[in-house]
């Protein structure tokens, strides 16, 4: 079994502020990560990712803000997706 594509979604949010999705159940869980899917969300804006949450093979679920890196504790996708867009609003708000 390969990677399976679950959502790819790319979308902007103002000029030069866009965010992407990218998440693909995987035949084996990623070191570090306790559930069948890869994933990348991030917030991008005028070239520079603020925000991005994913779980790289061995570092497990984490997000990262900024410079400053944290773990994450993945529930499924409907929460992980819930919490991606609550950083979102919250980085959005701050601007």
């Amino acid at each position: 079994m390969k990677a399976e594509l679950v959502s790819r979604d790319q979308f902007l949010l103002a000029e030069g502020v866009r965010v992407e999705i990218m998440i693909w159940r995987v035949p084996r869980q990623l070191p570090g990560s306790q559930h069948p899917f890869k994933y990348r969300l991030a917030l991008i804006t005028h070239g520079i990712c603020v925000l991005r949450y994913d779980n790289k093979a061995g570092k497990g679920d984490h997000k990262h803000i900024g410079e400053h890196e944290e773990p994450y504790e993945f529930a499924d996708l409907d929460r992980l997706l819930l919490d991606f867009r609550a950083d979102v609003e919250a980085w959005r708000a701050a601007q």
